[in-house]
């Protein structure tokens, strides 16, 4: 045994360190010259494992030795060690989450620590000051509205905390897995950048959102079905967000609340068959479903052909020229959106052109942009711009599209608490008010041109346009009836100047009638049933108009509070979603460039979809782009993590739709009892 007592492991070898990381491979010293290099996790040398040691295990690894020479690490001779020999302790492997405390410093924690704690102070002021004037005219008969209110507005703004976990954690993994930026500074900014894009927001994806709920249930939102409609949702979507964060799956917010509406609208109906109510809103819900379910497909073909453009077409000329062009178009195309103007969009066109052309001609002498991260060095400055860029992109984007999801379920619960203070937008001006009257005039006047002669008004207007709305079927008193609504609403408004000034038992009839005949307007130029001409529905579309600012309107207070709840979700939540998105999708550490390309495409696809009105998954967009520059990299993908996130987009829907539509269910039986 003289032979073997040369022989020791070493012992700071580690055994996973080799296969883990593809360097080469931890081995063990002995003096023998005559064996192959194998990792030191794969030794099994005991009599049974002795064919795999000598004719498997070398087929599955390494190189053949050079001859022996002192200090050199190989495998000794079969039988020339036991096992007690190789019972040595290795340290394991770290976990995800301490490499990412690594990249955390502690002075940069105070530092966003302070600003958050400030804005959270200005944001609780703001709230405060702007609700109290909101609420100085309503007067309440007991403190229960009062209490409800408070109820529900923590359950609306739970939700909100609750999506900050997902969707605006998806923002900030790439600047942080390229050390663009210290953990603690990037979620602050993003949440700043989040705050930005919430005030901005026009309201319309919030809107959008509530036309997929029966309409019966919003219009008795103040009574006990209205509130079970609204607390069943956002319960719902809680708690499912919360079970997919627990896993560090990155599930979609929007994916989560649409399921909800679905299982609240088929609940409605089946537990009335026969009372006429309705369920979903299918024509919406599927415009809806197109684009959860193409956001995805989007993120990660867009991101993947970026970084294929980058990394091979800008070496390029004329592929970067066409590339100029092409971004040009579509930046024009989404300007036209916010300029209105063709100057101010021609010239939008250009700069977005010009700056793709610049920029991938830079590019293409700057091949730094595909390595990874060296240790925790930032990139260098033109890289670390661009990312944080698009990262307050997509933090932007977010705040705008999936800020307002719970905007309107916020404004139903003020409709339902305190009517008087919300039902109608008091801060519509007098001349908003005259504009509204002389459209109201025009719109009687059209109408008036399509009321079926044989048709006979009943007893309610509204019951009838409300009839057209649930089957989506013109009857003869239709029109007639919507016409007699538009006038009356007319008379109303004439008779008391302004919205604030309709007394406060009446408020509440006088929204619905609105959005009844906003709704039955949308329907009929969308089915085109009856035939308007263009002139035609150029009037009804401006009456439209005019009656969506007195219902559908946000206040300040609500959006500050939504970019609080999101901001303080993040900064809490989100370091598991982080390391999904940074650690667990590709095989291979985040490069600058992968990271840019998957913002840049969730930036714009976000933005995009946030002009059209439509609801879009943040999460799905980034975490699919990040996998397509993976693939697109040759990189590798972990597929567990894309089995896990796809089976969670999969199951989302109708595991929230079974939640909601039980919870809605037996929130009615207390309601009822």
């Amino acid at each position: 045994m003289a032979k073997n007592a040369a022989w020791k492991p070493d012992p700071t070898a580690r055994a996973d360190e080799g296969l883990a990381t593809g360097k080469q491979p931890i081995l063990i010293t002995c003096p023998t010259a005559k064996s192959r290099e194998l990792p030191i996790c794969l030794l099994f040398h005991s009599t049974i494992h002795f064919p795999f040691t000598r004719f498997i295990y070398p087929l599955q690894s390494l190189e053949f030795a050079s001859p022996c020479t002192s200090g050199q690490k190989t495998i000794p001779e079969f039988g020339a060690v036991s096992m007690s020999d190789l019972a040595t302790t290795l340290p394991a492997r770290p976990p995800a989450a301490a490499i990412l405390d690594k990249k955390m410093k502690k002075s940069h924690a105070m530092i966003s620590g302070g600003v958050v704690l400030a804005a959270l102070v200005i944001g609780l002021g703001f709230i405060a000051v702007h609700l109290s004037q909101d609420l100085t005219g309503v007067t309440a008969t007991s403190v229960w509205p009062f209490v409800l209110l408070g109820v529900a507005l923590l359950i609306a703004l739970g939700f909100e905390f609750v999506n900050g976990f997902h969707d605006t954690a998806n923002a900030v993994a790439t600047v942080i897995y390229t050390h663009s930026l210290d953990p603690n500074i990037a979620v602050v900014w993003s949440g700043l950048c989040n705050l930005v894009g919430v005030l901005t927001s026009s309201g319309a994806v919030a809107f959008t959102v509530i036309t997929l709920l029966p309409v019966e249930l919003i219009l008795q939102v103040s009574a006990g079905a209205g509130f079970a409609m609204v607390f069943a949702l956002l319960i719902a979507a809680i708690l499912w967000n919360l079970s997919t964060w627990w896993f560090g799956l990155p599930a979609s917010s929007s994916h989560t609340m649409v399921g909800s509406i679905i299982g609240v609208g088929l609940a409605n109906q089946l537990m009335n068959p026969g009372g006429g109510t309705s369920g979903v809103d299918w024509a919406q819900a599927g415009k809806v479903f197109q684009v959860l379910l193409i956001s995805p497909l989007v993120g990660f073909t867009a991101a993947g052909l970026l970084m294929l453009y980058a990394k091979y077409g800008v070496k390029s000329a004329i592929v970067r020229i066409l590339m100029g062009l092409l971004g040009g178009a579509a930046g024009g195309y989404f300007a036209f959106f916010v300029f209105k103007t063709w100057l101010w969009t021609g010239a939008f066109a250009v700069f977005i052109g010009l700056s793709v052309v610049l920029a991938s001609r830079w590019l293409s002498n700057y091949p730094a942009i595909f390595e990874a991260p060296k240790g925790t060095e930032p990139p260098p400055l033109p890289i670390r711009a661009l990312l944080i860029l698009t990262c307050s992109g997509v933090s932007f984007s977010h705040g705008s599209n999936d800020g307002q999801k719970g905007m309107g379920l916020i404004m139903l619960i003020l409709i339902g608490t305190v009517p008087t203070a919300y039902a109608l937008n008091h801060a519509v001006s007098a001349s908003d008010v005259q504009t509204f009257i002389s459209a109201s005039e025009n719109a009687g006047k059209v109408l008036d041109q399509h009321v079926d002669k044989s048709g006979i008004l009943g007893a309610d207007a509204r019951s009838e346009v409300t009839d057209y709305i649930r089957t989506r079927k013109i009857q003869p008193d239709t029109i007639l009836a919507l016409r007699e609504l538009v006038e009356d609403l007319n008379h109303e408004v004439a008779l008391y100047k302004e919205f604030k000034a309709v007394p406060p038992g009446q408020q509440t009839n006088v929204r619905n009638d609105m959005y009844v005949a906003s709704e039955a307007i949308r329907l009929m130029q969308k089915s085109k049933t009856p035939a308007f001409t263009t002139d035609e529905n150029k009037a009804l579309s401006t009456y439209k108009t005019q009656v969506d600012k007195a219902t559908k309107f946000i206040p300040a207070w609500v959006k500050v509070a939504v970019a609080l709840a999101l901001g303080l979700g993040t900064m809490v939540g989100w370091k598991r979603i982080v390391v999904t998105v940074g650690e667990k999708i590709g095989k291979e550490h985040l490069t600058y460039a992968q990271g840019a390309s998957a913002e840049l495409v969730a930036m714009c696809t976000i933005f995009a979809a946030d002009n059209f009105g439509l609801p879009v998954s943040t999460t799905h967009v980034l975490s699919s782009g990040v996998a397509g520059t993976m693939a697109a990299n040759r990189s590798g993908l972990q597929f567990a993590t894309i089995r896990n996130i796809a089976a969670a987009w999969v199951f989302t829907l109708p595991a929230a739709a079974l939640l909601s539509g039980g919870l809605f269910w037996l929130f009615r039986q207390f309601a009822a009892s």
